[in-house]
Parts: C-alpha cells; sequence; structure tokens
C-alpha cells in the first residue's frame, strides 16, 4: 500500500474549510486507500507568539476532532507530532541540506512575516525554518503522497526537493513525495472576504464556520455571506468570487458540481439557504461525535499513545538511516560488564587490604 502523511496545525479552531479541504477526504478515502498517517503538527504552532495553554487545549481538541470527523485508529495512525522525537531529530538534517534562500521564497512565510512586523512584532527564526521541520514530518515515514490544500502545495515541493537532494549528495534514503488535491474545495474561502482563506488561526469572524459552532450561528454566518454585484448566478471564481465561493462549498457538501448546481438557482437568497442547510447537515455527525468522545477523553489518550508508538516505530528506521547517511558516528553500545570475582580461597580473591576492608564491611 502506498503511505500517506498528513498533519494539521493546532493554531485555531477548526473550520468548515478543514473539514471540506482536508479531514473529510482523509476519512472518507485516504485512510481506506493507504497506509495513513495523519498528525496534529504542534510543534508548527511555536512560531509565532502564542499561549502554552491554549495550544495544548486545541492540540487536544483536534485530535478530537480528527475521531469525530471519522478517522478510524483500526485503518490509520494518529498521533501528536511532538509525542515522536524523529520529527526533530531529522528537521536539523534537512536544515543541513535547505537554503536560505529556499526559505525566504515561501510564500507563508513571506505573508506571515509581514503580519508579524505590522503588529510591531519580532520574527522568529522557526518561522522562518517551519517548512523544513513540515518536509522532516513527510519524509520521516517514507511517505507516497500528502493530501494538502493547495496553498501547502509549495511545502510539498520543497519536501520533494530536499528528498531528492539529500539522495544525490548522500545515498538514497528517502522517498521522494507527491501532493495529491482533493477535486472540489480544496480552498474553502471567508464568507465575509472571498478573497481570502477561511483560516482557522483567526480568534474570531462572521465570515469563519467553525465545526463546533451551533447551528443556527452556522445559519446566520452563511446567510450573511458577501455576495456579488448584478444578481443572476454563475459559476466565475474570478468575476464572482463569493457565489463561487458558496457554488463550491455547496458543491463539497452534496456531491454536485458548482457549475451545474449554479443553473438551479434564480437568487443568491436560495443559494444562501440551500448553503447554509447543506452545512448544517454536513456537520451533524461530526459534532454528535465529537460530544460522545468529549464525554471519554481516556479513549482520545490512548489512541494519541498508541498512534505515537506505532508512528515512532515507522520513523526511527528512516531518521537513523539518515544520520548514518550524512556521516554522523553511531551511539556506541555500553561494554559489558565484567563477571564479578567470586570471594573466598581459591576463587581468585583479593588480598588487597583495601579490599578486605570491602568484603568486611559488606558482612
Amino acid at each position: 500500500m502506498k503511505r500517506v502523511f498528513s498533519g494539521i496545525k493546532p493554531t485555531g479552531h477548526l473550520t468548515l474549510g478543514n473539514y471540506l479541504g482536508a479531514l473529510r477526504q482523509w476519512a472518507e478515502v485516504d485512510q481506506h486507500r493507504a497506509d495513513a498517517l495523519f498528525c496534529v503538527v504542534d510543534l508548527h504552532a511555536l512560531t509565532v507568539e502564542h499561549d502554552p495553554a491554549r495550544v495544548r487545549r486545541l492540540s487536544r481538541q483536534a485530535a478530537t476532532l480528527l475521531l469525530a470527523a471519522g478517522l478510524d485508529p483500526r485503518l490509520c495512525t494518529v498521533f501528536v507530532q511532538s509525542h515522536v522525537d524523529e520529527h526533530a531529530r531529522l528537521s536539523y538534517l534537512l536544515e543541513c541540506v535547505a537554503t536560505d534562500g529556499e526559505m525566504r521564497r515561501m510564500i507563508q512565510y513571506k505573508e506571515k512575516a509581514a503580519r508579524e512586523r505590522e503588529r510591531g512584532g519580532s520574527v522568529r527564526l522557526s518561522l522562518l525554518t517551519y517548512p523544513v521541520l513540515m518536509a522532516a514530518d513527510i519524509l520521516a515515514y517514507a511517505t507516497d503522497e500528502v493530501p494538502v490544500g493547495d496553498d501547502q502545495a509549495q511545502h510539498v515541493e520543497l519536501a520533494r526537493d530536499l528528498a531528492v537532494r539529500f539522495n544525490q549528495r548522500y545515498g538514497h534514503t528517502f522517498v521522494v513525495p507527491k501532493a495529491t488535491l482533493p477535486p472540489v474545495a480544496a480552498r474553502v474561502m471567508n464568507l465575509q472576504e472571498p478573497a481570502s482563506k477561511m483560516g482557522k488561526s483567526d480568534d474570531f469572524g462572521p465570515g469563519i464556520v467553525y465545526l463546533l459552532d451551533e447551528p443556527d450561528v452556522v445559519r446566520k454566518k452563511v446567510m450573511r455571506a458577501v455576495t456579488d454585484s448584478g444578481r443572476e448566478v454563475v459559476y466565475d471564481r474570478a468575476g464572482r468570487p463569493g457565489v463561487a465561493n458558496l457554488l463550491e462549498i455547496l458543491a463539497a457538501c452534496t456531491g454536485g458540481e458548482p457549475e451545474a448546481l449554479s443553473a438551479g438557482y434564480a437568487s443568491y437568497g436560495e443559494l444562501k439557504k440551500d448553503t447554509a442547510d447543506a452545512v448544517v447537515e454536513a456537520l451533524r455527525p461530526l459534532r454528535a461525535r465529537h460530544q460522545e468522545l468529549c464525554a471519554d477523553p481516556g479513549y482520545v489518550e490512548r489512541v494519541l499513545r498508541e498512534g505515537a508508538e506505532k508512528a515512532r516505530a515507522m520513523a526511527r528506521p528512516v531518521v537513523d538511516g539518515a544520520y548514518r547517511a550524512i556521516g554522523l558516528l553511531p551511539p556506541l553500545a555500553e561494554p559489558a560488564a565484567e563477571p564479578m570475582a567470586e570471594s573466598g580461597a581459591g576463587a581468585g580473591a583479593s588480598t588487597e587490604p583495601g579490599a578486605v576492608a570491602s568484603l568486611n564491611a559488606a558482612r
């Protein structure tokens, strides 16, 4: 079977975009067709200013929502990144292969660094280098495919480049992965700002549907979604991004095609109502399962503990191989302990005064 790896960052409450663009695909397709690993990448949440307690809380919530979305630990491996040391071990080796120019060309670094500077904050070094950690996340597991949204495709390309470069310099060590994109709703946009992604890092937003929003809240947000000038409902991502976003969400929730769906609506109001109903129904089983899991925290802890053990067993041989290939001295085994001489005559017992004193003291 092919091996699939993907992760989600606990930097905010998970959104409809996370579900339609990733989680549902993982649960309905990827865990059934491949040897799949899904990870809460909590180390990535440390690249910007953060509240430690909130990171822990969101990490647990994200893990619970992965299971609520349908990930089955009997079919796949669910774990937390920081519970497996091999991610950090491999990241430094890949930093020794990556270049400064590659890091500074990453689009997300440019955008996030600019926002940090606008706020008057300093940019952490980890924000620059975290794409290398992401590459380590992928390469440590001999991953064949990485299901991602289109905004993350550049990071998978970096992982490919680093794998090829490492293999050429130090011998074949890594599988070269490829990105796979879901066919519809690969990038759900903000309902109030359809030119921007529906991001979970925002603390609040009327244009963001969170997975744990109450149904009435979901309907209100969708009904207030920004549309476009004109009255005709047509699918035009460039010219009418607001309507296109609603059609893509509706298509993702119902299994239709955005263009075909557009022909069935004479007004924006009808489209919004049907989209709101579709989103509520799509999230209903997830919310119910989340409530069940919250009532049984021991189950979630057991899944994460066993998942980390499985992930560690898969990653360690790959990372140990990378350490050998790049030229690091393997850990030295402890020398075997010499057998103790038996006391008493004929057994070679020491006759030194200090030894006699020690034996007497022991008695």
